[in-house]
């Protein structure tokens, strides 16, 4: 009887303490709630305390808005990039043979990311493909990277390949 009852107690003192949503959070400060934000304009609201001056202007808000007259910003022109690829797919003999390789193209991506996938989710083999992967990278960085004659070397390896791509070897 004796050891049921020191069971029964010892039962009682592992039961924890439910506290209340007020105990839970008393020590999280305040904080206001955030302003309502517009996503629709191109402007950003600087909070008051961080304007500069005297204290008028503590209750104003500085509005900054991206300005467009910075000439080393490129924009692309779409009638100029239509135009130009429908140039070259006018110039094209064999256009059943482009699409063939661009389908083919896809198809290689995504059977490749299938095959990728699979191999993720076997347990051991990502970590080895990945210390393979470190090892080429460190390989190919002492063969073609380190030294000057090497770089020479892989450089003219590329422009013999693109030679071989454009057919004007």
């Amino acid at each position: 009887m004796a050891m049921t009852v020191a069971a029964s107690s010892s039962v009682a003192v592992m039961i924890p303490r439910v506290t209340s949503v007020s105990d839970r959070f008393s020590a999280v400060p305040y904080l206001p709630p955030l302003p309502p934000r517009s996503f629709g304009r191109s402007s950003f609201t600087v909070p008051p305390k961080l304007v500069s001056g005297n204290g008028s202007q503590k209750g104003e808000l500085m509005k900054m808005r991206a300005s467009s007259s910075d000439e080393t910003s490129t924009s692309i022109d779409t009638n100029e990039l239509f135009t130009d690829l429908k140039e070259k797919w006018d110039g094209l003999e064999n256009k059943s043979t482009v699409i063939i390789y661009g389908g083919g193209a896809i198809v290689a991506v995504w059977l490749s990311s299938i095959v990728v996938g699979a191999i993720n989710s076997v347990p051991l083999l990502p970590k080895v493909m990945e210390l393979v992967g470190l090892g080429y990278t460190g390989w190919f960085v002492y063969r073609y990277l380190l030294f000057k004659s090497s770089r020479k070397e892989l450089a003219e390896d590329i422009d013999s390949l693109k030679k071989k791509i454009a057919g004007t070897e």
